[in-house]
């Protein structure tokens, strides 16, 4: 997703949710503050796609499942983020006052663009690590073949993996799975000056 938009006033939960309702725009939500989520390109919908159908395919018949955009994920009762794709393993766990936003993910997948890319690296993986659940943080270039994978071996050490052939297999240890990182890009038509 790209970039969010700031607006300057401030909301308490309860506001926050029923603009969110009222408006039908995703916002995310920082102790009072809220950032519209801006919208992506034809590549960052396919990507997306493609992740989602994948977790979906290796999660069938299994304990966990997928969740695409539109899933809410709460960091604290007073954060709240929305990802391009997760992965929850068990019942779905909710904070009181916000029965729609999940507190549970293993893994959390960003589809990066050139505006969300500093956020999504940086202060968006900072504040997904106050998730006691979350083990598992997939960046997924839009303009290039590029998967970067993040690992939580444990508190305070993350495992770096990365791949950029389009035969390469992605590791994602958090739900024991393999994907093709040909399957995650399936479809899409890189800019050749971008892809070198």
């Amino acid at each position: 997703m790209g970039l969010p938009e700031h607006n300057h006033q401030f909301y308490t939960i309860a506001e926050y949710l029923e603009l969110e309702r009222q408006t039908g725009i995703k916002y995310q939500y920082d102790r009072g503050e809220v950032f519209a989520m801006a919208g992506g390109t034809v590549a960052h919908s396919l990507i997306g796609n493609n992740i989602g159908g994948e977790l979906r395919r290796i999660l069938k018949n299994r304990s966990c499942n997928a969740y695409n955009s539109d899933l809410k994920i709460a960091i604290s009762d007073e954060k709240y983020r929305y990802a391009d794709a997760s992965v929850i393993c068990g019942p779905v766990e909710y904070y009181d006052e916000n029965p729609e936003a999940a507190k549970n993910p293993v893994l959390i997948v960003e589809v990066l663009s050139e505006s969300s890319e500093p956020y999504d690296r940086g202060e968006k993986f900072k504040t997904y690590r106050q998730i006691p659940s979350f083990r598992e943080y997939v960046l997924v270039e839009q303009r290039f073949p590029l998967v970067e994978v993040f690992f939580k071996i444990d508190e305070k050490t993350w495992q770096y993996r990365v791949y950029e052939q389009l035969d390469q297999i992605v590791q994602l240890h958090s739900i024991e799975a393999e994907i093709p990182l040909a399957e995650l890009y399936s479809g899409v038509i890189f800019n050749e000056q971008t892809s070198n």
